[in-house]
């Protein structure tokens, strides 16, 4: 019985397919390398010491999707393949709308036909929108302010209705808030394509002298030091609650959403200052203004997580900070 990961090359779905390997799931991962590279399943592997059972694929191609469900006992499946840039779905609409709904529709509709109807989705804390007060709580009513998020939200009421519809599905809904870190060893963690779009590979690339300074888009906020504050969890903490959510999945139906956070926020500056004190190098950086849309403060109430899932975040943010640093200074140029 396989468990088959959407996204499995990416930056959590390759931390995912770790934790679930080691575990000793049978797991079969797909991508399409659009946002991800072939060497991070090889490194996948390197890390197990087995190798990562792997297929190139684009979940829209139906026809490929439904040869691996006949080829494969698939028992369930966690969703991680999706266009992700919240800037570049607001110039690209259409591609994101397209790329993410139709991929996801496909999905769910060869996962019905082979009778397999498990799954735990990708989705975000972005569904929380602007006008909710922290912290966030699972019953708070969902938007959105970009393509992106948007993305996120009907998805989450695409699997909601399918749950209503055949009460035989399962589906967790996992709105996690903002995955930084790396592997322990190095030899993963995030590389993204271009000047990054968050904070922490940016931080990174200012380390490593490849971009000039930080920018800190605000210092104006109702906050302690006046800059955003965010809550921030271990990529590995955050690949650990997928396979929480992996086995809530197997015990119940229905359609749950459920918080992956710290429950605590970092402000900017702090997580610069911590930053800095891992890599041993200073942050240059420059305060210019707000952007449309950032909200002063984010952060989870993670008490559904650890009552559902048992789950509860072990890293601090200095452990954040020293296994992402330990990846990208073995790593300048990413995988």
């Amino acid at each position: 019985m396989a468990i088959l990961v959407t996204g499995g090359a990416g930056y959590i779905g390759s931390h995912t397919c770790i934790e679930l390997l080691n575990r000793g799931y049978d797991v079969l991962a797909v991508d399409n390398f659009v946002n991800s590279k072939p060497e991070a399943v090889r490194r996948v592997g390197e890390i197990c010491q087995k190798p990562l059972p792997f297929v190139e694929l684009d979940i829209r191609n139906r026809e490929g999707l439904q040869r691996l469900f006949c080829e494969h006992k698939i028992e369930a499946v966690i969703h991680f393949a999706g266009l992700k840039a919240v800037g570049e779905s607001v110039s690209m609409p259409l591609e994101y709308y397209e790329n993410n709904l139709i991929g996801t529709l496909t999905l769910c509709e060869v996962m019905r036909a082979a009778g397999c109807k498990k799954m735990v989705f990708s989705s975000s804390a972005t569904v929380y929108g602007l006008h909710n007060p922290v912290p966030f709580t699972e019953e708070m009513p969902t938007s959105a302010t970009n393509p992106y998020g948007y993305t996120k939200v009907m998805i989450e009421q695409i699997l909601r209705d399918l749950c209503v519809a055949d009460p035989e599905w399962s589906a967790v809904l996992l709105r996690y808030f903002n995955p930084i870190g790396a592997h322990e060893s190095g030899k993963l963690g995030e590389t993204p394509a271009g000047i990054p779009n968050n904070i922490f590979p940016y931080l990174s690339q200012v380390a490593v002298g490849k971009l000039p300074k930080l920018y800190v888009y605000g210092d104006d906020y109702d906050t302690p030091d006046g800059t955003g504050v965010r809550d921030y969890i271990h990529v590995c903490d955050l690949a650990e609650g997928h396979v929480a959510a992996l086995d809530y999945c197997e015990n119940h139906t229905g359609a749950q959403a459920i918080n992956l956070g710290t429950g605590h926020g970092t402000s900017v500056l702090e997580l610069r200052a911590a930053f800095e004190k891992a890599a041993g190098v200073p942050i240059p950086m420059e305060v210019t203004g707000r952007r449309p849309g950032d909200i002063a403060t984010a952060y989870a109430d993670t008490e559904l997580a650890r009552k559902l899932l048992g789950f509860t975040a072990k890293r601090n943010i200095e452990q954040m900070c020293t296994d992402g640093w330990n990846f990208i200074r073995q790593n300048p140029n990413g995988i």
